[in-house]
């Protein structure tokens, strides 16, 4: 098909993706399409230039972007750009804005995560809230006043933490009361809020759990910083054994985990032995947990439950997609975010939880999972 004089119908054939004439009519209201030039019928005449364009706007909408950043993406750099750098600019630009809304989001936790013993003060500074929108755009240090009023009280106490994640947590009243009780740990375990909005529990995770805790399961983990974090103490009256796949102990953050097993073909081996039923906890490697997603699916493995969370900023997000894509239950934080320590509460929580409400069947109802 010749590209340099299209119509609108043959223009959205050259381009596919599901792209309508209506659609392209849209994006010219939006600016996201320069208008076109017309024919002597007064027909929308398009261009080579046009298919590129209008490729580009359907590559980053089906990447998630939404139709305000697409035209910011396509303003940011000339034509002749590459995809990748129009990207990465848009990416500072966002990340830009997150640091913005996080320091807001901070201050207002900072507030409203204070418990009944700082209510009094905070009262009085609840008309200055005002003051964080104009400090997001030129920085917190016109806040510090602010601070330094409230920050005065908590000599004066400990903190209430059951106070503070009341006040800031979600609502997680869709979520069992186990759950909650897991989501609040992790929480507490990071001190970011926002990651309760990222935790995903399949169904029959929590039951799976509690049978495999009492059967006195394997907990198989990656490394031993994840063993040293687990709650010694609890596990051994459950009876259940502690064993690291990557059992060095000078292995102790993820680029070093990541590249030990990706080096020593006796990791990958060992992860094929793990007993049936056992409690994988992955905290740090995330060639690991793709490695044990790839076992489960060839059934060479079968364990209990898979507490999925290793650090990584490609291979972690796509590891943990695929572990929600299993049969087996599983638990796991999506995107980024992990690590170790969260991997390490999440099991403690789910022990804890066991010994102090053996009898709980929370997580069996409706608004459980």
């Amino acid at each position: 098909m010749k590209t340099d004089s299209l119509t609108i119908k043959e223009l959205t054939q050259a381009v596919g993706g599901g792209i309508t004439p209506r659609m392209v009519r849209h994006y010219h209201e939006l600016g996201l399409l320069p208008q076109p030039v017309r024919s002597p019928s007064n027909y929308r005449l398009y261009t080579e230039q046009d298919v590129i364009r209008l490729q580009r706007i359907v590559a980053l909408k089906q990447q998630g972007f939404q139709l305000n950043h697409i035209r910011n993406i396509l303003e940011v750099e000339p034509e002749t750009e590459t995809l990748t750098a129009q990207l990465q600019q848009q990416y500072r630009a966002v990340m830009q804005q997150i640091a913005q809304l996080r320091q807001t989001a901070s201050a207002l936790e900072g507030l409203l995560g204070r418990d009944r013993h700082c209510q009094i003060m905070q009262a009085e500074v609840l008309a200055q809230l005002k003051l964080l929108e104009v400090e997001t755009q030129v920085g917190l240090g016109g806040l510090e006043q602010l601070w330094s009023g409230l920050d005065a009280q908590v000599h004066t106490h400990w903190e209430s933490f059951a106070e503070s994640l009341q006040c800031l947590l979600p609502d997680l009243s869709n979520r069992s009361e186990i759950e909650q009780h897991l989501i609040a740990q992790l929480v507490l375990a990071c001190g970011d809020v926002s990651l309760a909005s990222f935790v995903r529990v399949s169904a029959g995770a929590i039951a799976a759990s509690r049978t495999a805790l009492k059967s006195n399961c394997e907990i198989f983990v990656d490394i031993p910083t994840v063993a040293a974090a687990l709650d010694q103490t609890r596990l051994a009256h459950l009876g259940c054994q502690v064993s690291i796949l990557i059992d060095n102990c000078h292995i102790t953050t993820a680029i070093e985990a990541e590249q030990e097993f990706w080096q020593r073909q006796e990791w990958r081996e060992k992860l094929l032995q793990v007993s049936k039923g056992c409690i994988v906890v992955i905290g740090y490697a995330p060639s690991v947990l793709l490695a044990t997603c790839t076992a489960i699916k060839e059934q060479k493995i079968n364990p209990a439950l898979v507490i999925g969370m290793p650090i990584g900023f490609s291979h972690a997000p796509a590891a943990k997609r695929q572990l929600m894509q299993q049969d087996i239950p599983w638990l796991t934080i999506e995107g980024t975010l992990g690590g170790g320590l969260l991997a390490a509460t999440a099991l403690n929580a789910l022990v804890e939880s066991l010994i102090e409400k053996p009898d709980c069947h929370c997580y069996l109802s409706e608004s459980g999972e």
